[in-house]
């Protein structure tokens, strides 16, 4: 919990107990929707608002924390920010997995043949994954 409190600190934002338990809850899943959050939440908090989370969702998006992931087909969902990677998401069962492999050969090549200076892509994959197959 320390480092949680310190973590959000570093990124100007007080250590309320309801932001405490987002960044732990991100740490333990990787990747969660704003309705699993919603429900999480209200087991310790049973009082928190949706509006709450959405409004502690925002300023952690806005002071560079958290990231909202947009996969299609899906309900986007939220991660604690971290080096570049993609993300695998498996068609059967829904999950969510980080690969850590640069993106910035792709990156360069895109804004070679489309002449845009890229400011943030989301790389998306989807398949089927090992468990499911």
């Amino acid at each position: 919990m320390h480092e949680t409190a310190e973590l959000l600190k570093e990124h100007h934002l007080k250590a309320t107990p309801q932001r405490i338990k987002i960044v732990s809850m991100l740490e333990e899943y990787g990747h969660i929707n704003i309705e699993d959050l919603y429900s999480e939440m209200l087991k310790q908090f049973p009082s928190v608002s949706l509006a709450t989370i959405y409004k502690n969702i925002n300023q952690m998006i806005e002071s560079g924390l958290i990231q909202e992931v947009k996969i299609p087909k899906t309900k986007s969902v939220f991660e604690l920010i971290k080096e570049p990677h993609l993300h695998m998401v498996c068609e059967s069962c829904g999950k969510i997995e980080d690969i850590c492999v640069g993106t910035d050969k792709v990156i360069e090549e895109a804004e070679r043949l489309s002449g845009y200076s890229i400011k943030e892509s989301f790389i998306t994959l989807r398949g089927i994954c090992p468990d499911c197959r």
